[in-house]
């Protein structure tokens, strides 16, 4: 396939890199210092779930929902009367995220990155009172859907207060999206699924949750499978996903490179993830060049301008960093900045 020369524009430049949300330990300031630090083209604000509950993905997005609340039980988070223990731990735990990342970026005048979780993997995670997930009700998603807009929409205000000369932009983590459009969620008692959502109905929650932000929404999922044609239509600027999973080979493997490089043409931001997350591989932060060499090679197999790849490549983790070291995270980082240099070198 052939595509236009031209350059998507993205706000983050060409040649940038940047993480996913989580990293491990618990030192709120170190790690925005760290992240920042590294990450000069599109920092972001760090997730640090082994702080405990409230501190992870879930019950941070938990934390931010307008008149909606959640506690956490055996099974997992469940919505709640009132809020309680668990909710202010929450938005305690955002709190000192955000004094530490408006401190290293006093005077940023360029693009940062916030990430949420999205209505659709929210909605697979949180539980009705009776303790089934709230996908299981269209009502309640729907509910959900509203109530998150409204606390994403404050979220934003408020980082806009904290990094006033900052271009935000909007990760939102969809990990469940694949499984809740495939009919794949497992119920409470695991002997079967809840039903698929229709994707139209999927696709417009995701588009109104993408129109409260003015800004670019990147949807995350490191999920083996990305619909990246719905997420395009859903307004999304860029998608990121894990590199290896998607294009490691298999039965569907050329229709989701036909899929990468329609986006591509489209000018859609590809946040690629190549940059192993869970330090098991630690030799691989040996060579920035390979790390990007399939990128390189699916960009070839498609027929994309070279010109093309570094405006529309992000360097990333292929998924969070929690799970690794401290060390190598930061590595990890540094490393994604010297591949996506690589890229932008040597594009052919």
């Amino acid at each position: 396939m052939s595509a236009p020369d031209r350059t998507a524009g993205h706000v983050w430049g060409p040649g940038a890199a940047t993480g996913i949300g989580s990293m491990p330990g618990g030192d709120a300031r170190e790690t925005a210092k760290a992240v920042t630090g590294t990450l000069e083209a599109l920092p972001y604000l760090p997730e640090l779930p082994a702080r405990g509950p409230g501190a992870d993905m879930t019950g941070r997005t938990a934390g931010m929902l307008a008149e909606l609340y959640a506690q956490l039980e055996p099974s997992g988070w469940r919505l709640a009367d009132r809020p309680g223990r668990d909710t202010r731990r929450a938005r305690a735990w955002l709190r000192e995220d955000l004094d530490a990342l408006e401190e290293f970026t006093q005077g940023h005048t360029g693009a940062l990155k916030v990430s949420v979780v999205g209505p659709w993997t929210l909605a697979a995670a949180l539980q009705l009172r009776g303790g089934e997930a709230m996908l299981t009700d269209p009502g309640a998603c729907r509910d959900l859907a509203a109530s998150l807009a409204e606390g994403v929409r404050a979220h934003l205000d408020d980082l806009r207060r904290r990094v006033p000369d900052g271009r935000l932009v909007l990760q939102l983590d969809e990990p469940s999206l694949a499984a809740v459009l495939r009919g794949r969620v497992p119920t409470a008692s695991g002997y079967r699924t809840y039903r698929a959502v229709d994707r139209a109905v999927v696709e417009g929650t995701l588009r109104d949750l993408v129109g409260v932000h003015d800004g670019p929404v990147v949807v995350h999922s490191c999920a083996a499978e990305v619909p990246f044609a719905l997420l395009r239509r859903a307004g999304a600027a860029g998608v990121s996903f894990d590199f290896g999973r998607l294009t490691s080979g298999g039965t569907d493997t050329e229709s989701v490179e036909d899929a990468i490089g329609e986006a591509a043409e489209a000018g859609t931001a590809l946040f690629a993830g190549v940059v192993p997350g869970d330090g098991a591989d630690a030799a691989s932060l040996s060579d920035p060049a390979s790390s990007v060499m399939g990128v390189r090679s699916l960009w070839r197999r498609l027929g994309l301008s070279p010109a093309l790849l570094t405006e529309s490549v992000t360097v990333t983790p292929a998924c969070g960093l929690a799970g690794a070291s401290p060390a190598y995270a930061r590595a990890a980082l540094e490393h994604c900045v010297r591949a996506a240099r690589s890229l932008a070198d040597n594009p052919e």
